[in-house]
């Protein structure tokens, strides 16, 4: 039985898509949507402020299929990507399925170190009730392996070699 789970937790076969990108320079400034960004090892994301901080926090990911789930949570139609402050929002593929796995991006392959809780900024950003419409859907956090390029559309799939 124990290999058999483990084998299912190894296979992905699914691979996403970047549908957005946004790095914000400083805290409390609004995300500055962009189509590409520079991920390096020793900073994360170029222009974010995380770059060059906490090596398990270079990179929020959120799926777009958990973006209707909140508007709805909050009486919305819609939710922008810019206010749940992520940095790339994907489509396509069970993020938290990636939990502990090497992912990649373009060009650039990322650890998953743990899952994106809400912080109490959701409360100003989305409105009353924000901070708990955006609990379990807040996304995972990644840390990067190898330096390069993500840019919107690009493919989104579970290194199938993931070292812990």
């Amino acid at each position: 039985m124990k290999g058999t789970l483990q084998k299912l937790l190894d296979t992905l076969p699914q691979v996403g898509k970047v549908e957005w990108i946004g790095i914000r320079p400083a805290r409390k400034v609004s995300m500055s949507s962009v189509t590409e960004v520079q991920a390096t090892r020793a900073q994360g994301l170029n222009g974010d402020r995380y770059a060059g901080s906490s090596g398990n926090r270079h990179v929020t990911l959120i799926q777009a299929e958990h973006l209707p789930v909140v508007a709805s949570c909050l009486g919305q139609e819609s939710i922008s990507p810019e206010l749940l402050r992520r940095n790339i929002v994907v489509s396509g593929i069970n993020l938290l399925a990636l939990k502990d796995k090497d992912i990649q991006i373009g060009s650039v392959v990322l650890r998953v170190t743990g899952l994106c809780h809400p912080c109490s900024r959701m409360e100003t950003q989305l409105g009353p009730g924000g901070y708990n419409a955006l609990r379990g859907h807040g996304g995972i956090t990644a840390k990067v392996l190898t330096d390069g390029s993500i840019k919107l559309g690009d493919g989104v799939r579970m290194e199938t070699a993931a070292t812990s």
